[in-house]
C-alpha cells in the first residue's frame, strides 16, 4: 500500500485535515466558552461542525464532481486555512466566530467526497479495500490527537491551537498539490445540468439501484446501532459508575468505540485475505449490534467499554470490504455525488440515533434502553443480511457500471512534461494491471458468495 506514492500524499493529508478538524473543535469551543462562559454557546461551537452535512453535504459534494479532485482538495484546506486565521483575530464577537466556523466546516462535504471519489483511480482491486481500512482507522486515531492535542494546547491559549489548525491545512493542501497527479474530472459536459438536479440524480443512483441500496440500508444499520454507546457515555457514567470515578468511566466508554475500530480495520484489513474478508460481511453485520445486547445486565462501566469496542471492531471490519463493492457498482461520474447522500445520511442516523435513545433514557433506564434497542438492531442487521441481493445481481450491476464507464469514458490525464522525473506528476499505474484488468478482476473477487460491500 505504502509504496503507492500518490497514496502516502492522500493519506498524510487526510490525517493532518483530521488533526486539524477536531483540533478546531476544541480550540474553538474552549475559546467561545471563555469570552461568553456560556456552555449553550459552546455547545453549539461544537456541534456546528455537523450541520454542512445535514444542510448542504448532498449538494456541495455534486460541487465536487463537477471539478477535478485534487484541485477541489487543495481549493478546501486554503478555504480552511484562511477562515482559522480570521477567527484566531483576537477580539473576534461570539456570532461572527461562530458563522466562520460554520463556513470553514462547509469546506468538508466537497473535501471529503473528492477524497473518496480519487481513491479508485489510484488504487486498484482489493488494494482499494485495504487503502479504505487503513484510512478508516487512521481517522479515528485522528480525531483521538486532535482532541488531546486541542484540549492541551487551547488550554494554554485557543489562538495558538487555531494556528496550529490553519498551519495544518496548509501543509494539507501543499502535499495533495504536490503529490497527486492532475486528473480531469470524471464527470463530463452532457451529464452536466442543473445542480439540484445533478445532486437528486446522486439520491436517486444510491436508492433507486437496488445493489446500491442494499448498501446503503447495511452502513446506516451500522450506524444507527454503534454510535450509542458514544452518545451516552457521559450520562451512562453519571449514573452508573460504580466505584469508578465519574470523568474516567465516560473517557474511556467514549474512546472505547475509536479504538475498537482501529483495531478492526487494521486486524481485519490487514491480516485477512479477501476471500475470508468477504465471507465475514455477514456474521460481523449481526455481530455488531449483538455485542451490545449484553448492557440489558446493567454492567459496569469497564465491561460496557469492551462491549463498544467490540461493536467498533465489527463495524470496522465489514464497512471498508463494503466499501470497495460500492465505488465499483457506481460509474465514475457519480462518485462524489453517492459519497455526499451516504456521508450526509450516516450523520442523520448517528444525530437520530443519539437523539432518540437520549429522550427514552429520560424516562427508562440506560441499560434498559441500550439493550432493547441494540437487541432491535440484531433483527435489523439479520432482515439486511438476508435479504441481501443475489449473486447474480451484484455481478450484473457491476458489469452495468462498468459497461457505463467504457461507453463514455473520461479523458485520460494530460502527459507529463517533457523531462519531468517527478513521479507525482503522472497517475499511478500498476505494472501489467490496465483498468480493464482490474476491474476483471475485481468481479473474480467480489463473485464469492456472502461478498456484500458497503460505500461511505
Amino acid at each position: 500500500m505504502f509504496a503507492q506514492r500518490e497514496y502516502r500524499f492522500v493519506l498524510t493529508a487526510g490525517v493532518l485535515s483530521w488533526v486539524g478538524d477536531y483540533l478546531a473543535k476544541a480550540a474553538v469551543t474552549l475559546l467561545v466558552y471563555r469570552e461568553t462562559e456560556s456552555v449553550a454557546l459552546s455547545a453549539a461551537a461544537f456541534a456546528i461542525s455537523y450541520l454542512p452535512w445535514l444542510v448542504g453535504g448532498p449538494l456541495l459534494a455534486a460541487v465536487a464532481e463537477r471539478h477535478p479532485h485534487r484541485a477541489v482538495m487543495v481549493t478546501c484546506d486554503l478555504i480552511r486555512m484562511v477562515l482559522l486565521l480570521v477567527i484566531a483575530v483576537p477580539g473576534m464577537p461570539t456570532p461572527l466566530v461562530l458563522a466562520l466556523l460554520f463556513a470553514a466546516t462547509l469546506a468538508n462535504p466537497p473535501s471529503q467526497a473528492a477524497r473518496s471519489a480519487l481513491l479508485p483511480r489510484i488504487l486498484a482491486g482489493d488494494r482499494l479495500v485495504v487503502g479504505m481500512s487503513i484510512i478508516a482507522s487512521v481517522g479515528q486515531a485522528a480525531q483521538v490527537v486532535g482532541y488531546l492535542a486541542g484540549a492541551a494546547i487551547a488550554a494554554a491559549s485557543p489562538v495558538l491551537a487555531l494556528l496550529v489548525t490553519s498551519a495544518t491545512y496548509a501543509v494539507s493542501a501543499t502535499l495533495v498539490r504536490l503529490g497527486v497527479a492532475a486528473r480531469p474530472t470524471e464527470m463530463q459536459a452532457v451529464h452536466r445540468s442543473h445542480l439540484l438536479r445533478e445532486t437528486g440524480e446522486g439520491f436517486r443512483m444510491v436508492f433507486g439501484q437496488p445493489v446500491l441500496r442494499a448498501i446503503a440500508i447495511l452502513v446506516f444499520s451500522a450506524m444507527l446501532f454503534s454510535i450509542v454507546p458514544e452518545g451516552l457515555a457521559a450520562a451512562w457514567a453519571g449514573q452508573h459508575a460504580d466505584d469508578m470515578d465519574k470523568g474516567l468511566a465516560q473517557a474511556i466508554i467514549m474512546a472505547a468505540v475509536p479504538v475498537g475500530y482501529i483495531l478492526g480495520g487494521l486486524i481485519v484489513g490487514r491480516l485477512v485475505a479477501p476471500a475470508r474478508r468477504i465471507a465475514l460481511m455477514r456474521p460481523l453485520a449481526v455481530l455488531a449490534p449483538l455485542l451490545l445486547v449484553p448492557t440489558l445486565l446493567d454492567p459496569s462501566p469497564l465491561v460496557v467499554a469492551l462491549l463498544a469496542a467490540g461493536c467498533g471492531f465489527a463495524v470496522a471490519g465489514l464497512l471498508p470490504t463494503a466499501n470497495g463493492l460500492f465505488v465499483r457498482v457506481l460509474p465514475d461520474g457519480f462518485r462524489a455525488r453517492a459519497f455526499g447522500v451516504m456521508a450526509s445520511g450516516m450523520q442523520v442516523i448517528q444525530g437520530l440515533a443519539v437523539l432518540v435513545t437520549g429522550v427514552l433514557a429520560d424516562r427508562f433506564s440506560i441499560p434498559l434502553v441500550v439493550g432493547l434497542w441494540s437487541s432491535a438492531g440484531v433483527l435489523l442487521m439479520t432482515v439486511a443480511v438476508l435479504s441481501w441481493p443475489s449473486r447474480a445481481s451484484v455481478d450484473a450491476a457491476i458489469e452495468a457500471a462498468s459497461g457505463a464507464d467504457a461507453r463514455d469514458p473520461a479523458p485520460a490525464p494530460p502527459a507529463p512534461r517533457s523531462g519531468s522525473d517527478r513521479p507525482g506528476d503522472q497517475p499511478i499505474d500498476i505494472p501489467g494491471e490496465g483498468q480493464q484488468g482490474a476491474q476483471e478482476r475485481h468481479r473474480n473477487t467480489v463473485s464469492a458468495p456472502g461478498r456484500r460491500r458497503a460505500g461511505t
